[in-house]
């Protein structure tokens, strides 16, 4: 492990904070999953819709081919909510210019493979969200 010298977090109290951000199982992923299963739908949680790439989706529903992505404001540049960090703001803005690409990257290979890409922001109401999940799902279906 890289020492906080070593790292590039401004200070340690930064990587700390860093560090302990969830990948997965956030609060907001738990209430937009409540909120799709409670209208009966069932799915694949932190899945690849497409195995042969290394990208993983908040919700699969693999035989309807939706794959769906619950997106954070700060780390995928928000247009509402989305706010500049205030040291070592360089790195941050490259960084979340990066994760807008490799989503919309991730987008167009999954559109290509056939399958409907949903995105979700964190503030999003998520009875509203699941609301369209389940159409997605649905037309999928038929």
């Amino acid at each position: 492990m890289a020492s906080p010298g070593d790292s590039w977090a401004s200070s340690s109290g930064t990587r700390a904070s860093m560090r302990a951000n969830r990948s997965r199982d956030t609060r907001p992923e738990l209430a937009l999953r409540r909120a799709v299963h409670s209208l009966g739908l069932r799915y694949r949680v932190a899945a690849r819709p497409l195995p042969s790439v290394r990208r993983t989706a908040d919700l699969v529903f693999t035989r309807a081919k939706v794959a769906v992505f619950l997106d954070g404001c700060f780390w995928h540049g928000c247009p509402i909510h989305h706010t500049m960090a205030k040291r070592n703001s360089e790195f941050w803005s490259e960084k979340v210019a990066r994760n807008k690409a490799r989503d919309e990257e991730t987008n167009a290979l999954l559109r290509q493979a056939g399958w409907v890409v949903i995105r979700v922001w964190e503030h999003e109401d998520p009875r509203i969200a699941a609301e369209r999940v389940r159409s997605a799902v649905a037309v999928r279906r038929v």
